[in-house]
Formats: C-alpha cells, sequence, structure tokens
C-alpha cells in the first residue's frame, strides 16, 4: 500500500511554490522588475528607480494580490456548492450570482439604448460597474434565501438557482440585441475578467467581505463534512439543516458576488480547483480541504495571470482564457490518472 504523504509536507510545498509565484508575477511584465528590488521596496522603502516602484505599487502588487484573494476565495465557493449539492459540476455561480451580477452590470452599461438615456455612457467606470455588480448578485441572493427558506430539496433549489441564470441571461441578451456597438464590446470586455482594474481602496473593500465569507465557512466546517453523507446523516448528527444551508449560501454569495463585482466573472477555477485539491491531498476532510482549496486556487490564479499578461510585451490576454486554458486540462488528466473522482 502507497505511503500518504503528510498534510504538513503538502501545505509546506504549496505555500513555497505559492510565494515563488507571487513573486515571479510581480516581477515579470512589459517591464521586467528585479526580485531584489521587490524585496527592498516593500521592507525598506527604496525608490531605486521610479518607474519601478510606480509599476510595483500602482498595479503590480494590488493585481497580485486580487489574484490571489480572486484565486483562493472562487475555489472556496466552488467547494461550498460542490459539498452542499454533492453534486461535482456545481460551481461557485451555480446559485444565478454571477448572473446577477453581469445583470446589474448590463443594465448600467448597455441600459441606455433601453430606458431611453435613464442610463449614461458617463458614469460607467470601476466604482460603479462594481456597485451595480454588486446590486444584481445582492438581489439574486435575496431571492435564494427566500426560496431557500420555503423548499427542503436542496437539488431543487440547485435547479431554481440554474433557472434564475437562465431568466437573467434572457434579459441580458434583449439589452444586447437593443445596445450600441460601443456599449456591448464594454461589457463583452467585462465578462472576460481583469485583475488590473482594483485599486488599492476597492481590494480593501474585496478583502473585508471575501474575509467574513472565510469566516462564515469555517463556521460551517463540521456541518460541511456530515452533508457529505446526506441531509439525513446531517441531521442525525445534530446538525441544523436549514441554518447550515443558508450559511453556506451566504458565504459563498459574499465571497463570489464580491469577486464578481470587483474583478468580473472568472470561470473554471471555482469549478475545477476543489476537484484537483481532492486529487492531490486524498482526501474530504473539509477541515484540510479549506485551506488547501484556497491555496491551490491562489496558486494557479497567479500562475494564469503571469501567462495572460505575456512577459516583455504591453498585451494581456483575457484571464478567462488563460483560465481554461491551463485548468481544463490538468483536470482531464488528474482524472484519467486516478480513474475516478474523489468526492
Amino acid at each position: 500500500m502507497k505511503a500518504k504523504i503528510p498534510y504538513k509536507f503538502l501545505f509546506t510545498i504549496l505555500l513555497l511554490v505559492l510565494v515563488t509565484a507571487l513573486l515571479l508575477n510581480i516581477s515579470f511584465g512589459s517591464v521586467n522588475i528585479p526580485i531584489q528590488y521587490i524585496f527592498e521596496s516593500i521592507f525598506y522603502s527604496t525608490v531605486e528607480n521610479d518607474s519601478w516602484h510606480y509599476i510595483l505599487w500602482n498595479y503590480r502588487l494590488p493585481k497580485a494580490l486580487t489574484a490571489i484573494v480572486a484565486g483562493g476565495g472562487l475555489a472556496l465557493s466552488g467547494l461550498l456548492m460542490q459539498t452542499l449539492f454533492r453534486n461535482p459540476l456545481a460551481g461557485p455561480f451555480v446559485l444565478g450570482i454571477s448572473s446577477g451580477a453581469s445583470l446589474g452590470v448590463a443594465i448600467l452599461i448597455m441600459g441606455s439604448s433601453l430606458f431611453s438615456g435613464f442610463f449614461t455612457y458617463g458614469i460607467v467606470n470601476s466604482f460603479s460597474l462594481a456597485l451595480a455588480a454588486s446590486f444584481g448578485s445582492f438581489l439574486v441572493l435575496l431571492v435564494v434565501l427566500s426560496v431557500a427558506f420555503k423548499i427542503k430539496d436542496t437539488m431543487a433549489l440547485l435547479i431554481i438557482g440554474l433557472m434564475f441564470g437562465s431568466i437573467t441571461a434572457a434579459f441580458v441578451s434583449v439589452l444586447s440585441y437593443f445596445t450600441s456597438s460601443e456599449e456591448l464590446q464594454r461589457y463583452i470586455f467585462w465578462t472576460f475578467g481583469s485583475l488590473g482594474d482594483v485599486s488599492w481602496s476597492q481590494l480593501s473593500v474585496l478583502v473585508v467581505i471575501v474575509f467574513i465569507g472565510i469566516i462564515l465557512c469555517i463556521a460551517s466546517i463540521k456541518s460541511l463534512n456530515a452533508f457529505l453523507l446526506g441531509e439525513n446523516y446531517a441531521q442525525s448528527m445534530g446538525v441544523h439543516i436549514k441554518k447550515s444551508r443558508y450559511l453556506i449560501i451566504i458565504a459563498t454569495a459574499l465571497i463570489a458576488g464580491s469577486i464578481t463585482a470587483f474583478a468580473g466573472p472568472i470561470a473554471f477555477v471555482g469549478l475545477a480547483i476543489p476537484h484537483i485539491t481532492r486529487q492531490f491531498f486524498n482526501t474530504t476532510n473539509h477541515y484540510v480541504l479549506v485551506p488547501a482549496v484556497f491555496l491551490c486556487g491562489a496558486l494557479l490564479m497567479l500562475i494564469c495571470d503571469l501567462i495572460a499578461q505575456l512577459p516583455n510585451s504591453a498585451n494581456v490576454l483575457p484571464i478567462n482564457v488563460i483560465t481554461s486554458f491551463i485548468g481544463a486540462p490538468i483536470v482531464i488528466w488528474l482524472l484519467i490518472r486516478k480513474q475516478k473522482m474523489i468526492f
């Protein structure tokens, strides 16, 4: 029988690789910044090169930290949804949170064509986009919570969440049909996802909201482990089903909704990272999975962002394209190699 690798060793390796990826992400880009200068600037406030200093503190650092928060948060949200619904295809946006955010942004950007100028192009900026996305996500969350209060079947809640996503997608399609090409292009660019448009002030708000969601997630770990064996078993273990379901949904909505609001709808990470983590750690225990999934999600996002920003080039590819290109083959390879899915 093959010896099991200690979790402490796996976490140590994961942290080392994560720090390495963070340094490379900050260092490489259209202008390469020496790693030595990064340490000197952060720890000793060195200003050896004005352009390096500006790029580092106004673009590279907030973008890298956003990648960590977004990657880890989306992966954690995906884990919560997959466990709650006991469905390996569930992701962080399965309840329509992303669709609600997309609808809010679509109304802001493309609403002027449909609402006779009530919304104007001039008010569209990073803060207004985040506010519109947050408002849309919050409305969907209220509807989902009200539905969750009335129904007992978790699978029915999953289907209802998918239906809300279809309804909002239909409304966005109507807006797209009547909008101008310029507004439509701006909306499409938002759907690509972006980590580089988040300022320090926006990042601080994002970190606070995601942190609250993580606290709720940690408080639900016992319930998550019980849910793996079914709601009847969880109830026999003393788990309050409705209360636990509310906590998990609210945690997911806070994390996934805030990330979508500030960075756009980033696909794949929340769906695939929980599976990748389960394969490497070979466990379904959420006391191990919760920190491991967050770290793996952060690592993958840093690597994808490093590839997306094309070192020594001013061009930046959409982050959604890279996450799918990099992540999907990894999951396929792991499943073929393991020949079964741990869940």
